[in-house]
């Protein structure tokens, strides 16, 4: 995942809401013509959202466009992800959710559920029909008896920490500011703490769900077939209002940040090759990219470590290492996560590269992709941010936690590393697109070449995955069953009115 501190201040551009043809958004998405909304429908949409705002109660409220509170409701991080829709719903009781999904489904309403809107993948978490809007499930609560937390669905992870760390405690969350709560925990969930305490996914003691027919139910492991499909089947089994996840205590911790330049870079590769290579203490993370950006490339390094500092010595091999800057910093959890953020574009693509070992052949092709990729989009939209990110864990991070949707096979330790293209003009976008499908084959290839035999069978990571990516690539195994647990709980495929990676 792109962390941008390093270029903070010079990337961040306006967002500008874009209204999306419902046209595009059918052919984007590749959604089977049943699934399509005849045009002659297009126009009952408003008379949908008044029907919901004279059904909701008044804890509930409809907006419309050109409300302020519509334009919160509908952005989205990435400017080509945002549809306009006919009205936004936020509602703010189980009944009301149970309501809407009830009209939705009776008028055969498209809609969308959004909690931080980071997905970048059109219409996944936006509609030209209705879209709901789950800030109003914003409630934190801590157990201390049982060391548990409840989280509103609709909060962000900065709104979390921000929370629980004057507290003392934690929860295995997001590693970026804004980032919802939501999309991570439905999607698995990579944390600055996979490698003590697993997934996001393998934390969560309990899930407070709208099922499809609108009656509410809490899923816990005794509840085996909800309880295996929530763990990254995303959206398929009904609304998420509330999660329950497993807390530790949290102190301060050590954070730096090194950024190479392209003649620095084969020195900084090797010795990250080299600590990768190594079992290490289990309270250390690290994050890399590859930068192209305005003619030149560079090489960021993010080092983590949960506590004041890091043992003796532990990184110095990189931190040692000649580099363009260096900053080094002790502080809250809280604000080191504020430190972490995606340069807004007008357009982004992201997908997902699964890789099991980040050696230097490995390393080496990333940087090449990255460089050849970022000299020739550029000479379509000059404006091009091009990012390569590798996200090594450690060889036992899948472990923490027992059988689930995502992934299907624990017993392969696949690194979630990640393509991000951000651009400016929208008629380039599939220039963009066939580049980056080519790339990530590409990159898988050379790491089959390397010997990582296992990534022909390897599931690319679904939060970060390019629409289009077939389920069962994804899913692997576990798709039939996903499928039949659909089937049980939404026979009438109420919530394939709603994008997504859809069962």
């Amino acid at each position: 995942m792109l962390r941008a501190a390093f270029w903070r201040y010079t990337l961040i551009l306006p967002i500008f809401l874009a209204a999306i043809v419902r046209a595009q958004y059918n052919i984007q998405l590749g959604y089977p013509a049943s699934r399509q909304v005849p045009t002659s429908s297009l126009n009952n949409y408003t008379y949908v959202c008044n029907e919901i705002e004279n059904s909701i109660s008044h804890a509930s409220q409809v907006f419309y466009p050109g409300s302020p509170e519509f334009g919160a409701d509908i952005s989205h991080w990435a400017n080509s992800s945002s549809q306009v829709s006919a009205c936004s719903v936020e509602p703010g009781t189980l009944a009301d959710v149970g309501q809407i999904l009830h009209l939705l489904a009776s008028t055969h309403t498209p809609f969308a559920v959004k909690c931080g809107g980071h997905s970048v993948n059109l219409g996944f978490s936006s509609t030209p029909g209705v879209h709901i809007s789950l800030i109003r499930f914003n409630n934190i609560v801590v157990h201390e008896d049982s060391g548990t937390v409840d989280v509103g669905a609709g909060l962000t992870w900065t709104d979390v920490y921000t929370e629980l760390i004057p507290k003392g405690i934690n929860v295995v969350g997001g590693r970026l500011n804004g980032v919802g709560v939501s999309g991570v925990t439905l999607g698995g969930g990579y944390s600055w703490k996979t490698n003590q305490y697993g997934l996001t996914i393998d934390t969560v003691t309990q899930y407070e769900l709208v099922l499809p027919n609108g009656d509410v139910k809490v899923v816990t492991n005794a509840d085996d077939d909800l309880w295996f499909a929530l763990k990254g089947g995303f959206n398929n089994y009904g609304i998420v209002t509330k999660f329950t996840f497993q807390s530790h205590q949290q102190t301060n911790i050590w954070a730096a940040l090194l950024n190479f330049a392209e003649d620095q870079m084969e020195a900084a590769q090797s010795a990250l090759a080299q600590f990768l290579s190594e079992d290490r203490d289990r309270k250390a993370a690290q994050l890399a990219e590859f930068v192209y950006t305005n003619g030149s490339l560079s090489f960021g390094i993010s080092l983590f470590y949960d506590g004041s500092a890091p043992p003796e010595g532990f990184y110095d091999d990189i931190l040692n290492l000649p580099s363009a800057s260096k900053s080094i910093t002790t502080g809250s959890f809280t604000d080191f996560v504020l430190s972490q953020f995606l340069p807004t574009y007008k357009r982004v693509y992201f997908d997902a590269v699964p890789m099991l070992d980040y050696t230097v052949p490995i390393m080496t092709a990333f940087a090449n992709e990255t460089k050849f990729w970022g000299e020739s989009l550029s000479k379509v939209d000059e404006s091009v941010l091009v990012v390569y990110s590798l996200d090594p864990f450690a060889s036992d991070f899948l472990t923490h936690g027992g059988p689930s949707a995502y992934p299907p096979d624990r017993s392969l330790p696949v690194k979630p590393s990640s393509i991000f293209y951000g651009w400016t003009d929208p008629s380039v976008d599939n220039d963009m697109r066939k580049a980056m499908r080519t790339s990530a084959a590409t990159l898988v290839s050379i790491g089959i070449e390397d010997g990582q035999t296992d990534l022909e069978h390897a599931a690319p990571y679904i939060n970060y995955a390019l629409f289009g990516t077939p389920l069962e690539k994804m899913y692997g195994g576990n798709l039939e069953r996903l499928r039949e647990i659909r089937r049980t709980y939404d026979p009438e495929n109420i919530m394939g009115l709603a994008g997504g990676w859809k069962f």
